[in-house]
């Protein structure tokens, strides 16, 4: 792991608004402080720079891990994670209530790779819900 300086911390973190880049889920109410994302893994020669990192909640961080692709369950090909510093979040999922739906194949693939729709997550976006921090409106 790289140093990432405080300065830099909250700028991702402001640039972020708070939320988890993959699956938007706010920090705000979480016990766990958000993890530093290179969205082009150190291990895949991924710079420590604004332009490379994303704010990620622990669950997204961890599952992505040095991950570059993951297989769409439905073309069953290997195909790019989303990328939130060259795409937009909008073009490849949509919400069903609690649920994220893929639009893409990117966005399938990467649903699955980072179990974005696991019971537990499940439960705590009903609970953002009821304190109307989900959805995001983006």
């Amino acid at each position: 792991m790289r140093f990432i300086s405080a300065l830099l911390r909250r700028q991702v973190i402001h640039r972020a608004a708070n939320r988890c880049e993959y699956c938007q889920l706010s920090q705000l109410g979480q016990a766990a402080t958000f993890h530093i994302d290179h969205v082009i893994p150190i291990a895949e020669n991924g710079e420590t720079t604004f332009e490379n990192l994303a704010l990620a909640c622990v669950a997204c961080s961890l599952y992505k891990s040095a991950k570059l692709t993951a297989k769409d369950p439905v073309s069953n090909k290997a195909v790019p994670i989303y990328n939130p510093r060259r795409e937009r979040w909008q073009d490849h999922f949509e919400w069903d209530d609690v649920r994220v739906i893929g639009l893409t194949t990117v966005g399938r693939a990467t649903i699955a790779a980072l179990k974005m729709n696991r019971p537990a997550m499940l439960a705590i976006r009903a609970e953002e819900k009821l304190r109307q921090r989900h959805p995001l409106r983006i």
